[in-house]
């Protein structure tokens, strides 16, 4: 894909396309500020460009039927979801449609060389399925703190060998075609925001518990990320004065007490002290546990189990009552890997920030989990590089 918008208006008019699939010229003339004619130059110019296509006849409105529009059917986007203990990479079209999605474990500890030479075969295999010949454009995230006009990731806690990385130049070269680059948990927020349980929403937060823990910030229908790009870091919020230490070198951060790494420790503490039968029949059979096992404790009726979702529920909860009473959203979405922990985990949090916070701002306040799960990033990351491509040169 060489070709980009000319204006504001061809910009809108690709999104629009893109979030509402084939139009009719008369229906996206509805959408937009334009007259008649204006709007029949741009779609014209965008028709030239190939990044529209006709789609036949639209449905008669009355008088003269209009033709429908579509975004060309041979774009392809790349989403790549970086986590701490695995990859997910997608292809989606142009609408961000997942049409090809794979996982594969991998540590991000590793460090960078390793873990994008795993991302690269994974695009490989996809491409070699058929799903595409190339791509227009690759979204990446990363867990960690992203400059986001440069794509760096700037001193990730849990990210060891990545501080500088030049991640977008690198995969840019690569893949040959643009990269954008950001937090993975921003990306979750634009997955939920395209396709999932946020796709009405100007106003949200989108918090995402895994290895360790972030906030998207999605205001006006913007992912707002701060002037350096750390906005949202509230893993790293005190919960406990004096604390345990924390990756980050401080002590008592929340992702220090509950994230998925702090429950399997405690979980295994609970385990070796014969605190919970369940826990420590799961540990001797694996050797190890994790957020999985603490679920199925739960729902086995554990009672250690269910301790520790709560006491982490509420923690998190602590966290998410400041930011609602600071921010007033109009949802809160919950994701990542210990989401597994279901409604008990929910429920927690709930009580926490409803009882809390301030009564105007979550009197009709849902927190809720989110729909797409392992979808979230890849459709995030399609959709960050599409906003990037969809925009005037």
């Amino acid at each position: 894909m060489t070709a980009r918008p000319a204006n504001a208006h061809q910009a809108r008019l690709l999104r629009l396309l893109r979030d509402g699939g084939p139009n009719s010229r008369a229906q996206l003339g509805d959408q937009v500020d334009l007259s008649r004619s204006k709007l029949a130059v741009e779609v014209d110019r965008l028709l030239e460009t190939g990044l529209v296509v006709a789609d036949g006849l639209a449905a008669s409105r009355g008088g003269r039927r209009s033709h429908n529009i579509r975004l060309a059917p041979g774009l392809r986007f790349l989403g790549v979801d970086i986590g701490a203990t695995s990859i997910d990479v997608a292809v989606t079209n142009a609408e961000l449609e997942v049409l090809g999605h794979l996982n594969h474990p991998m540590d991000v500890r590793d460090g960078p060389v390793a873990v994008f030479e795993q991302v690269l075969t994974m695009a490989a295999k996809l491409r070699a399925s058929g799903l595409a010949e190339g791509f227009d454009g690759a979204g990446i995230g990363v867990p960690g703190p992203v400059r986001f006009p440069e794509g760096v990731p700037v001193a990730p806690p849990i990210m060891p060998g990545w501080d500088g990385f030049p991640v977008r130049e690198a995969l840019s070269q690569e893949l040959g075609c643009p990269v954008m680059v950001d937090n993975d948990v921003n990306l979750m927020a634009m997955g939920e925001q395209h396709a999932g349980v946020a796709r009405s929403v100007g106003d949200f937060l989108c918090v995402k518990i895994g290895t360790g823990i972030g906030c998207g910030i999605v205001v006006g229908g913007e992912v707002y990320r701060g002037t350096t790009g750390s906005a949202g870091d509230i893993g790293h919020i005190q919960v406990v004065p004096e604390g345990r230490a924390c990756a980050c070198g401080n002590r008592g951060c929340l992702e220090a007490h509950f994230s998925g790494a702090a429950l399997a420790r405690d979980a295994e503490d609970a385990a070796r002290a014969g605190r919970s039968e369940e826990l420590a029949r799961r540990l001797e059979a694996t050797g190890r546990l994790t957020a999985v096992d603490v679920a199925a404790g739960a729902a086995a009726g554990d009672a250690t189990s269910l301790a520790l979702i709560r006491e982490g529920g509420n923690r998190v909860g602590q966290v998410i009552a400041g930011l609602v009473s600071f921010f007033n959203p109009g949802l809160v979405v919950i994701g990542g890997g210990v989401t597994g922990l279901g409604h008990n985990l929910l429920a927690a949090v709930r009580t926490q920030v409803y009882r809390t916070s301030l009564p105007l701002a979550t009197g009709n306040l849902p927190i809720v989990l989110g729909e797409l799960g392992p979808a979230a990033g890849v459709t995030g990351a399609a959709r960050l590089i599409s906003d990037h491509l969809f925009s005037p040169a």
